[in-house]
This record gives C-alpha cells, sequence and structure tokens, in this order.
C-alpha cells in the first residue's frame, strides 16, 4: 500500500493482489498529472480510499481478504460519484455484471489491453471530474475550479436558466457552436439539482459510431450481435436516480432516437437484443451544435423527440458575440494555468488584447483556453506579449504571422528558455514540437483523426489523449485541406 506525498491534478486507486498488475498501471499511467495508488487487498485498498479519496478506481473481483464486489459496495458507500472500473479473469462474468447494475462504471477481462484500459481510464477521470467538481462564477482571482466565466448579457441570462431550472426535475436542452462551454453548464445544473448525490452519466454522441451508440447507452443482451459475448448495462441504466447528459443529441440514428422518445414518455427502455422493459428514473439533460429545427425539417430529426427535449432550452452565445468577455476569459485562463506551466503570467498587454479582438475564435471558449495554453508554454516575465501568442487561424489567412513553423525549436527558443531559467525545458519542448506536429498533420487530415494516427503511425487512442493533454480539438480543422 502506497500513499502519495502531495494531490495531483488527478489520482487512480488500483486494488488487485497480483503485484505485476500493480507495476504495470504505475508504469503505465503515472506522470506528473497523475499519481497511481496501489493496494494488494480490499483492507488496504478501503484505508486509502478513505484517506485520498481518489478520482478513479480500479479493482480485481477476485482479492484474498474480500471479495471485490464487496470492497465495491463498501467504498460505494462512503462515496458512489467515484466511477469504479473492474478487471476480472474468467469465470465472473455474472459477478462482474452485477457490480455494474450496482453502480459500477465498467469491467474489463484480463489480460489488459493498454489502449482500451488508457481509453476507458480517460472517460472515468472525465466524468470524475464533471461529477465532483462543481462550476462557479469566477470572479475571484485565485479560482482554479471548473468554471462558468463571463459578464455579459447573454451569459447573465444563461446563469438565471440554470438556476431556475437545476432544482426542476426537468429535461433540459443546451444549444450553442461547439466550443461554447454546454457540458460545463451540464455539470452546473446537475450539481445543483436535487440528484447531485446520484449518478452522472455522460456521452458524446457524435464522437461513437452509430452501430455502437444505441448499445452504449442502453446496453445490450448476450448474443444481441455478433461481438456481444456479454451482457452490458448502459449508460442510462448506470444513471438510475441520477443524471444523463447526452451530448451531440443531433448526431443520434433514427433508431435511438426513438428509444430516447420512449425513456422520456414513460421512462422505460430495452436493452438491444432484449424484450424485457426496464424502468429507469433518470433526468436527461441534452446538447447539441446543431440546429434542430431545421434537422426537423429536413426530417433528419424526430419532431416529438425535439419538443421532449427541449422543454427548457439555453442557449449559450459564441465568443464573438460576448461584448468584453474575451479579456475576462483570457485573464481566467491565465490565472488558471499559470501554476501549471510554472509561470506567474495573470494580465494581458493592450496590444495582445487587441490582437485577440481581431480574431474570429470559430473553436469559441475552447479554441480561446487552448491558445492560453500555448502561450504559457513559451512566455516570460509578468505580462502576455503578442510574441508569446500562437498563430490564430480559422483556415483562411492567420492574423497574425508569429514565429514560422519550424522556428519554435531553433537555437533562439531554446535560449529563450534557457535565459528566462526554465527547470522543466524538455518537456517544454516537446510538448510545443508536439503540438505543431499534431495541428500541421491535422490541418493536412482535415481533423480526420484515423488519417492522422495512420500518417502519424500511432493508435487513435493514443492520438486524441494527446490532444486532450494539448487542449487541441481535432474539429477544429474540419474542412481545412
Amino acid at each position: 500500500m502506497n500513499r502519495p506525498s502531495r494531490r495531483t491534478s488527478q489520482t487512480l486507486l488500483v486494488i488487485d493482489d497480483e503485484a505485476p498488475i500493480l507495476t504495470a498501471f504505475e508504469r503505465a499511467f503515472a506522470s506528473e498529472s497523475t499519481t497511481v495508488l496501489v493496494a494488494e487487498n480490499a483492507t488496504d485498498g478501503e484505508a486509502v480510499f478513505m484517506e485520498t479519496r481518489p478520482d478513479v478506481v480500479v479493482i480485481d473481483l477476485s482479492l484474498p481478504d474480500m471479495s471485490g464486489l464487496e470492497c465495491f459496495r463498501r467504498l460505494h458507500k462512503v462515496d458512489p460519484r467515484v466511477p469504479v472500473i473492474f478487471i476480472t479473469g474468467h469465470g465472473t462474468v455474472e459477478t462482474a455484471i452485477e457490480a455494474t447494475q450496482l453502480g459500477a462504471y465498467d469491467f474489463l477481462f484480463k489480460p489488459l489491453e493498454l489502449d482500451e484500459m488508457r481509453q476507458l481510464l480517460e472517460k472515468a477521470f472525465n466524468l470524475s471530474r464533471m461529477v465532483r467538481v462543481q462550476p462557479v462564477l469566477a470572479d475571484e482571482e485565485d479560482t482554479v475550479a471548473d468554471a462558468i466565466v463571463g459578464r455579459c448579457r447573454a451569459m447573465k441570462e444563461v446563469y438565471k436558466a440554470i438556476g431556475r431550472v437545476a432544482s426542476q426535475n426537468l429535461t433540459v436542452l443546451l444549444l450553442g457552436e461547439s466550443g461554447t462551454g454546454k457540458e460545463v453548464v451540464a455539470q452546473a445544473i446537475y450539481h445543483h439539482s436535487a440528484r447531485s448525490d446520484g449518478p452522472f452519466q455522460a456521452i458524446n454522441c457524435a464522437a461513437i459510431p452509430d452501430a455502437l451508440l444505441e448499445s452504449e447507452i442502453f446496453g445490450h443482451e448476450k448474443g444481441a450481435f455478433t461481438d456481444a459475448h456479454r451482457q452490458r448495462i448502459g449508460k442510462l441504466e448506470q444513471a438510475d436516480k441520477g443524471t444523463l447528459f447526452l451530448d451531440e443529441v443531433g448526431d443520434m440514428s433514427p433508431m435511438t432516437q426513438a428509444k430516447i422518445l420512449r425513456v422520456l414518455q414513460d421512462q422505460t427502455f430495452e436493452r438491444v437484443g432484449g424484450n424485457t422493459p426496464i424502468k429507469v428514473d433518470a433526468r436527461i439533460i441534452a446538447a447539441t451544435n446543431h440546429d434542430l429545427k431545421k434537422l426537423v425539417s429536413e426530417g433528419l430529426f424526430r419532431a416529438d423527440l425535439y419538443f421532449r427535449l427541449s422543454v427548457v432550452s439555453i442557449h449559450l452565445p459564441p465568443l464573438r458575440q460576448r461584448e468584453d468577455d474575451l479579456r475576462v476569459l483570457a485573464e481566467y485562463f491565465l490565472r488558471k494555468y499559470s501554476n501549471e506551466f510554472g509561470k506567474d503570467i495573470r494580465t494581458l498587454a493592450p496590444e495582445t488584447l487587441e490582437l485577440l479582438e481581431q480574431y474570429h475564435w470559430p473553436g469559441n471558449v475552447r479554441e480561446l483556453e487552448s491558445a492560453m495554453k500555448q502561450s504559457l508554454l513559451i512566455a516570460r516575465g509578468n505580462v502576455l506579449l503578442p510574441e508569446f501568442v500562437p498563430r490564430l487561424s480559422d483556415g483562411s489567412t492567420p492574423l497574425i504571422s508569429g514565429k514560422s513553423e519550424d522556428e519554435y525549436l531553433s537555437k533562439s527558443f531554446v535560449a529563450e528558455r534557457l535565459d528566462a531559467g526554465s527547470k522543466n525545458l524538455y518537456a517544454e519542448a516537446i510538448r510545443t514540437a508536439e503540438s505543431q506536429l499534431f495541428r500541421q498533420v491535422l490541418q493536412h487530415t482535415a481533423g480526420n483523426q484515423l488519417k492522422a494516427s495512420s500518417i502519424l503511425g500511432i493508435s487513435r487512442v493514443t492520438l486524441r489523449s494527446k490532444l486532450k493533454a494539448l487542449g487541441i480539438e481535432a474539429a477544429d480543422f474540419a474542412g481545412g485541406g
């Protein structure tokens, strides 16, 4: 059993009596941003859980002092919102299914596939953040939690709408362009609702192929299709007594739309391949960047589902329409990431603000956040100057030339960082090079991650993980060439 010396951005607890498994998790997932804690039995695991309150837990179903299921029950009683992933050998499928029905996040079979585990942990960490970090209005200088930032009139209307609907058990539809903050608003509604102690499940309908989305939401029975070797409990069933967030709901297939409609009408559904109605009590919050009314008129989205989803609609304005919020947001992100990058930059030079205001920001708040993170990588001093801002381009003519693309890791870059007294130059250089490489490749593939991963010679899971760490959105490159 071990404990961290300090709390990093996220913590993983692994409870397994096989030393090679524990070592593999430590080697694969321990990093500057992730602490991996290990325990060889349930008793030690419970003690570490009580002391550190990890973000995600991985439990082997077969432990020496008690069953993994009993261990899960004890941890779940302490904090039911922590995502728990089971790993299991052969012959324990029914127990794993039972654990999922009781609220476990998911389970995998040994031997474990690294990419599959990495992808699952990434989703679990994101869910843990959404469930445990309550968004706040970012007014204080030292705010570091997830925040809904903005003082313009349109955002004040958003705040009022959150306050009106959070305590009501109503379906909510969040509308807005990609990157406007719909996920954080959904998170805020959940945290201020009467279901805040219940489970929260989130699904990005655009990120999952149509053939798998229905199973992801509703689950499936063993034998429902070719690869259905076991029963699967879907996210809707796991969200019972809690909240299900359906992001990019406009990308659902007609079949999935019909099943969601039934859930909204009578709170029942059937797993894929099953014929037994299952009752569920889950609040649904949906979000989309599509014009659903237009999709309805084109016959691509069910009118009856649209009316059911839009009982309450909240529209999030694009960044270009948010008056003076650009400066507020930019300075907020500088404060938020300043410590992470070892800098003390909290304000913008007037010329920098003027530069940012000239840009259209098609990626909205998410793109601005990415730009501020990249700026901090090479910035020095206490004020963000224009030369530290990355090239801003919406696919047409860049608004600034900045440094040429092959100049970031030149002798001058290294010299600048040495003069600034960098203590982490290797990581800064690698991150800068990766950011430049991935952006150029994504521009070449017009945001197609499958093509990009093939060109780079890495898996899509690895590419997605890298893009997330660098704050790069592949969708921002759609339409490029």
